[in-house]
């Protein structure tokens, strides 16, 4: 009895880290969902997860950014209390906030895209401010225009009612998690893998 043996290709080391990055970026993402603040009249919380989103573009990029993204939404749609108020499940998917969650992979992935101008990943210390900033600003317009169009749409609201409630409470927010990720990337304590 002849037994056969066979080689096996081992997976690249560059894409297993990058993989337990996109996870470990994920699982933070998750964590952050406890901290959601409900604000009187708006469907949708204040919640430290776009923070998370600006991380993952900024030290994932455009490739590892939104798989990270896309781990935290399936952990959610599978019943991990992954979302804000540690909620879960698919009806969150479809719910007030969903055109938020459907973001934010897009979104890093954008960021991502603007500030390593490709897949092949740049040290986001060394990347000039201002393309930081841009880029962090394009995400965010990105996010709160899905957000509050989806709800527009869901909730049969005006275009400016939809603003109201849906973006413009958050923006004070949104700039300090603008500036809480520029500090956090600035400091060179994160670096990317290189391949």
């Amino acid at each position: 009895m002849a037994t056969e043996q066979n080689s096996v290709d081992l997976v690249d080391g560059d894409i297993v880290r990058q993989f337990a990055r996109a996870a470990l970026l994920a699982a933070l993402l998750g964590a952050a969902a406890p901290v959601s603040i409900p604000i009187p009249l708006s469907p949708a919380p204040i919640t430290l997860q776009v923070l998370f989103v600006f991380l993952a573009g900024l030290v994932l990029g455009p490739v590892w950014g939104p798989t990270s993204i896309l781990l935290y939404l399936a952990a959610g749609a599978i019943g991990l209390p992954v979302f804000s108020g540690m909620s879960a499940g698919l009806g969150v998917l479809v719910g007030n906030t969903a055109g938020y969650l459907w973001s934010y992979p897009l979104a890093a992935g954008l960021i991502g895209l603007m500030v390593h101008r490709d897949t092949e990943l740049r040290d986001p210390a060394a990347v000039s401010l201002p393309v930081v900033i841009v880029a962090l600003v394009v995400g965010t317009i990105l996010i709160y225009g899905m957000g509050t169009g989806y709800m527009a749409w869901l909730l049969e609201l005006g275009a400016w009612e939809a603003i109201s409630l849906g973006a413009l409470p958050f923006l004070p927010g949104e700039l300090l998690k603008i500036a809480a990720a520029i500090a956090i990337v600035k400091s060179g304590r994160i670096k990317p893998i290189q391949s």
